[in-house]
């Protein structure tokens, strides 16, 4: 382990060095933000309406459903742990810079979705798939990269996200008495692979009814207990806003230690939560049935306004109002936890315990949706029976791993494998962006006209090869 953390934090300290991965992101997305003429902005009442098209075959994946599916992956542990522990490392600055990279990011999340439905794929009976790794075979026709960024996938989320979100669920109970170092992270790693396990033998159809049903409650009852919190703490609203902008334009302590400020902490943590050009979206995206491109587009862009803007700013704000001071060699649980019981008392750890277990749940189930189909994709066919069920067996044990794990590990090892997703994916998004512009000009075109958008690719003026639908 001593070996692998060392490997780990080289390749950590590389990819978030100031002229990579956060280039990478935020310069790619103010492109991908001009050439779409500020999209996510522009269309944000679209994209609102846009989530409500029912599917054309009674069983496809409507655009609610691919919301709920790539909502439950964002929002979840990221939302609440993550931010803390931007705060903790990088200053109330870090929020600043998280809701920037969501800003920015919105328009990457557009095009990496538009493209995953303009080059999705079509099964025997009606239902959709696809995602980046078929836009690069193609559209890119590099099938050798979308192996390999079909593997780093299974790797972050089968073994980084649902290693750290198992980590973070565990961490929360270390605020209460009955925790044990040595014994709590065991039995809650057997709960939830046990858990885990019954509920992806289910399938993708399950998956989508699951998180459905359980993302729309739990986000609105954390907005909900967050509006409460600043209420009763509405005396510390300025100074707490004051403390946000001040940190984040805190240029002489920013540039002092880049690796640790709040620019770096906001990207990484942002990254994290909202997903945005990563590329993991997409392949929800792929699964909806939609008249038009550009409507999963828009749906995706609204999911990552949903996550960071509305869930992470409630973590935010819930901690930096209550008075509760943050230290930088505090881990996100103890903070929020601490935070919590300033403003509510005893009901406030229980209340994030609870918050904890539903976004972890749903964030473990969304994270091992995206991993099938790239199995699939790697091996050019559909996995058999015994291959999938062993891949699920594995999945369920990294579960309990993350519990047990220590909090060094698991975080590195996410960051790392989140920062080659997007050092892959956003150079292709930008090669690729013109079929995506081309779709939005069609989609703009015919609202102007009244009509309701049906995507047709060479009255767009998109070539057919490479294409699997809407010729």
């Amino acid at each position: 382990m001593d070996v692998y953390n060392a490997v780990i934090n080289a390749m950590s300290g590389f990819l978030y060095q100031p002229w990579f991965v956060p280039v990478f992101l935020l310069v790619g997305g103010l492109v991908l933000t001009i050439r779409s003429k500020f999209v996510q902005g522009r269309l944000l009442k679209e994209a609102i309406r846009a989530i409500k098209e029912k599917p054309k075959n009674a069983d496809g994946v409507s655009s609610f459903g691919a919301l709920m599916l790539s909502t439950a992956s964002r929002v979840g542990t990221g939302n609440i742990i993550g931010v803390a522990f931007a705060i903790c490392a990088g200053g109330p600055g870090a929020v600043f810079w998280m809701w920037v990279t969501a800003i920015i990011g919105g328009a990457s999340a557009f095009v990496e979705s538009t493209l995953a439905q303009i080059y999705k794929r079509k099964r025997p009976d009606g239902t959709f798939y696809g995602g980046p790794a078929f836009y690069m075979q193609h559209a890119l026709k590099q099938r050798w990269l979308g192996v390999i960024f079909a593997v780093i996938i299974i790797l972050t989320y089968a073994v980084g996200y649902n290693m750290l979100a198992s980590y973070n669920l565990q961490s929360t109970f270390a605020a209460f008495s009955f925790y044990d170092a040595t014994i709590t992270p065991v039995v809650i790693g057997i709960i939830l692979a046990v858990l885990f396990g019954i509920i992806v033998i289910g399938g993708v159809k399950r998956l989508v009814k699951v998180t459905g049903l359980l993302v729309p409650i739990m986000g609105v009852l954390y907005v909900i207990v967050a509006i409460i919190a600043m209420i009763m703490n509405a005396d510390k609203l300025g100074p707490m806003f004051g403390m946000i902008f001040e940190s984040a334009f805190d240029f002489k302590a920013i540039f002092g230690g880049f690796a640790g400020s709040c620019i770096m902490n906001g990207i990484k943590r942002g990254l994290y939560s909202n997903e945005a050009g990563m590329g993991s979206a997409p392949n929800a995206a792929a699964n909806a049935d939609v008249s038009h491109p550009v409507k999963q587009g828009l749906v995706q862009m609204l999911s990552v306004f949903i996550d960071t803007l509305i869930i992470c700013s409630a973590t935010a704000f819930m901690c930096l109002s209550s008075g509760f001071a943050a230290e930088s060699t505090m881990d996100g649980a103890t903070y929020v936890q601490g935070s919590l019981a300033e403003t509510f008392g005893a009901f406030g750890p229980i209340f994030i315990a609870v918050a904890m277990c539903l976004f972890a749940f749903t964030t473990l189930i969304g994270n091992y949706s995206y991993c099938e189909g790239c199995l699939a994709f790697i091996i050019k066919k559909t996995p058999s029976k015994a291959m999938v069920l062993v891949f699920r067996i594995i999945a369920s044990v990294l579960v309990f791993v993350g519990a047990i794990a220590s909090a060094g590990t698991v975080w590195n090892t996410a960051d790392v494998l989140q920062g080659l997703m997007v050092v892959i994916n956003i150079p292709v998004i930008l090669i690729l962006m013109g079929p995506a512009m081309k779709a939005l000009k069609d989609y703009t075109k015919q609202r102007k006209e009244g009509k309701d958008p049906h995507f047709v690719a060479s009255e767009a003026g998109i070539k057919e090869d490479g294409l699997d639908c809407w010729k």
